[in-house]
């Protein structure tokens, strides 16, 4: 049973020698990208076509957002609902619960000025996107 043993090592052994082996060449190919490979990832420009494309989804997403984090303690996903919780947690003495939620909530809290100043700037990206006809 040993003898089992120690044959099951050495064949693991060897098919980990094996395994990182056969990786070392594969890492040093993709860690020098030839001039050829480099050239075909590189962008062909800034994307404005696809960002004007995507622009009504992207201001209904933010704007849908917005009203969520904005609402009150009925809405799940609001500051005030998650404002609400932390109150809970540390009125029950939920010390763990409590730091946990209102580092959320300082997140979310965070977010909400974020996500007014993408709704302003998709507001001038509106504007550039029509004036260029891509609306």
């Amino acid at each position: 049973m040993l003898a089992n043993r120690r044959t099951a090592a050495a064949i693991g052994a060897v098919a980990l020698a094996g395994a990182l082996l056969s990786a070392g060449p594969a890492q040093a190919e993709s860690a020098s990208p030839s001039p050829a490979a480099s050239a075909k990832s590189a962008p062909k420009g800034d994307g404005a076509k696809s960002i004007c494309k995507r622009l009504p989804k992207t201001e209904a997403r933010i704007s849908a957002a917005l009203t969520r984090l904005n609402g009150d303690a009925t809405v799940a996903g609001s500051v005030a609902r998650l404002e609400q919780r932390v109150t809970e947690a540390k009125n029950a003495g939920h010390t763990e619960i409590h730091t946990y939620l209102n580092d959320r909530l300082t997140f979310r809290k965070n977010l909400v000025p974020t996500l007014q100043k993408r709704q302003e700037d998709l507001k001038a990206v509106s504007t550039w996107c029509t004036a260029q006809g891509s609306k």
